[in-house]
């Protein structure tokens, strides 16, 4: 019995995303099937809405516990990645202010909300785990959310003017989106660090948790972009180019991260930092600022860059038997 549950174990923690992931569009689909669960859908959705800022908290308290403050610093790679994020959006939304009937409309709107799209709170859990530096995609999650907080209200009244909404208003609500699960949980952290140390030792010993707490979260967040792409009534031409989008742009930016870290020796970091995204702040992004239709591209978006997380944590397993054989 000791050796099944080992077994059993050790299969949850190697295929935590895939489970996740299935688990998640599953309920969803269960849900949306069964037409008598449809008038608990408000109260869910609220409890889903409240569970997870809670979930991604925890999940980043625990990775900041693991972080010194010292050893979040900018580097040149990050530059690189924000000059891309931050050049294409502005290119891409100065394409449809002037050529608003622009062929495959949709599509290049969902490439410019998963470029600009800022970094997953969880990419520090996953970059830990393919043995990259926490600590480096930490700070650049938290330069590419406040480029996102200024281009934003700066560009997108070019494409999709909003009446009564100045830029002070739109970079409040985006800064209001990501302070409490951003900079909290860091400076929670590290004033356990500097003035509760037997706290913070003792933390350290559960950093590991922070892992399935982000299983956990992917599920969520899954379920939501199940909700969101069903629930899209635009047709299938719109989903198609959405979907289309996201894909190129998911494979472009892990690609595009990885080639500008191999220069600086931090290829994994890079790559992460660039390619996986806040797919929930993205759909939200959508709903908000730019056309409904095109947030359905942060739930085609979730679905990928977690995919492509999964192959890549397979292949680090595999490595890493592989060393413990030789």
């Amino acid at each position: 019995m000791g050796e099944y549950r080992y077994t059993f174990g050790k299969f949850l923690r190697d295929w935590a995303l895939i489970i996740g992931m299935i688990v998640g569009a599953s309920l969803y689909l269960v849900y949306h099937a069964i037409p008598a669960l449809h008038p608990a859908g408000p109260v869910l959705e609220r409890i889903v809405k409240q569970v997870q800022p809670l979930l991604l908290f925890a999940m980043l308290f625990l990775s900041f516990v693991k972080i010194e403050p010292r050893q979040m610093r900018p580097h040149k790679w990050m530059l690189w990645l924000l000059l891309f994020q931050c050049v294409s959006f502005v290119a891409l939304a100065l394409v449809l202010a002037f050529c608003p009937h622009i062929p495959f409309y949709y599509g290049v709107e969902a490439a410019m909300l998963c470029l600009i799209c800022p970094t997953a709170t969880a990419c520090a859990v996953v970059t830990g785990k393919l043995g990259g530096n926490m600590a480096g995609v930490v700070t650049y999650t938290v330069l590419i959310n406040l480029a996102v907080a200024v281009l934003v209200p700066l560009l997108v009244p070019l494409i999709h003017p909003i009446a009564g909404l100045t830029f002070w208003q739109a970079f409040s609500t985006i800064l209001a989106k990501v302070f409490p699960l951003l900079i909290l949980p860091c400076l929670l952290a590290w004033l356990i660090r500097y003035l509760l140390p037997g706290l913070h030792a003792w933390l350290l010993k559960y950093a590991g948790m922070s892992f399935y707490i982000w299983a956990v979260s992917l599920t969520l967040a899954i379920l939501m972009s199940t909700r969101a792409i069903v629930q899209n009534e635009s047709g299938a031409v719109v989903l198609w180019e959405t979907g289309v989008a996201s894909l190129l742009t998911c494979v472009l930016q892990f690609w595009l991260g990885r080639r500008i870290g191999r220069r600086y020796q931090c290829p994994i970091s890079a790559g992460q930092a660039l390619g996986q995204k806040n797919t929930v702040f993205g759909i939200w992004m959508g709903y908000t600022f730019l056309s409904p239709v095109v947030s359905v591209a942060g739930g085609f978006y979730s679905i990928w860059h977690n995919v492509y997380n999964t192959w890549q944590m397979y292949r680090k397993r595999k490595r890493d038997e592989a060393a413990i054989l030789q």
